[in-house]
């Protein structure tokens, strides 16, 4: 090869992040808007200032929003396509809608299901318009584990039919409840097997069930992964998440795509958590390449 040739090669690596040997990281990191939820709930900033935040301030080039915090604008398509163009004017991918208040959609109730099912049909077509891949969606309800599990396959499996029309998947977080029990959890997406209806393991939303197990039952389905953290040592380590254990678990379970950055804590301050949640997925992601 000449020498030109491989100071092209060289200088491409760098741009795209390629190694020279054809490799490339098997983890991106996009940036979870529930990091930033303090702020916006004091309306210091909006919705509409998010992917902007994601990139100029963090140098990250993906986002997964949160509906709650453009509530009543699913359905705006003026609002969705200046968010649009605000994705578009800052090089930064809109990856999921993490949606809430919307029902749920393992209400042992037929009518509040279908009512739950219905509610979520406008985020499904938000998604599509914004280029995302996924809504991320809840399992809650009330009743036993074995009739809310009933009520979660008919309230998913439906939903998800819906969402296949546009390409758009239906992805459950481990968020409390039932939900947070991983076998429960992965039992509901064996019962449904649709392509297009998975999971989103959220490496800190187990509470009496073991996180590492948890994770490994949810990865065979994940469209994603939602990195949480609280609090840090003076290593930079998350001080409840063992993330080397997990990036193990995630890598070995064959996922490859984003991984998000979920700051929940308040002993730093958002930013402080997120580039600290960022410093430690790079450094924990960095031996695992594609």
């Amino acid at each position: 090869m000449k020498i030109k040739s491989i100071l092209t090669v060289f200088i491409i690596s760098i741009i795209t992040g390629i190694s020279l040997y054809g490799q490339e990281p098997a983890f991106k990191i996009s940036l979870a808007e529930w990091s930033l939820n303090r702020t916006l709930r004091k309306g210091t900033i909006t919705n509409m200032d998010f992917p902007r935040i994601a990139k100029e301030t963090y140098g990250l080039d993906a986002v997964e929003y949160v509906s709650t915090f453009f509530k009543g604008k699913a359905e705006d398509m003026e609002y969705l396509t200046q968010l649009k163009n605000e994705c578009e004017k800052y090089g930064v991918k809109s990856i999921l809608i993490m949606v809430d208040g919307e029902g749920n959609l393992a209400d042992t109730s037929l009518a509040a299901r279908n009512k739950a099912i219905e509610n979520h049909h406008k985020w499904v077509k938000a998604a599509k318009f914004l280029g995302c891949h996924s809504i991320r969606v809840n399992a809650a309800g009330r009743g036993t584990m074995g009739q809310m599990q009933e009520a979660a396959i008919d309230g998913l499996g439906r939903l998800a039919a819906y969402a296949e029309g546009y390409g758009i998947n239906v992805i459950v977080e481990n968020h409390g409840g039932n939900s947070s029990y991983g076998k429960w959890l992965a039992e509901i997406m064996k019962c449904i097997n649709k392509p297009n209806c998975g999971t989103l393991p959220d490496l800190g939303n187990f509470y009496e069930y073991d996180r590492y197990k948890g994770v490994q039952e949810l990865m065979p389905f994940a469209k994603g992964v939602s990195a949480k953290t609280h609090d840090f040592d003076e290593n930079g380590n998350e001080t409840q998440i063992d993330y080397e254990k997990m990036m193990k678990i995630i890598y070995d379970s064959g996922f490859r795509g984003y991984i998000d950055v979920e700051y929940e804590g308040s002993k730093l301050s958002e930013d402080e958590g997120i580039k600290a949640t960022i410093a430690l997925l790079k450094r924990v992601t960095e031996p695992y390449k594609k």
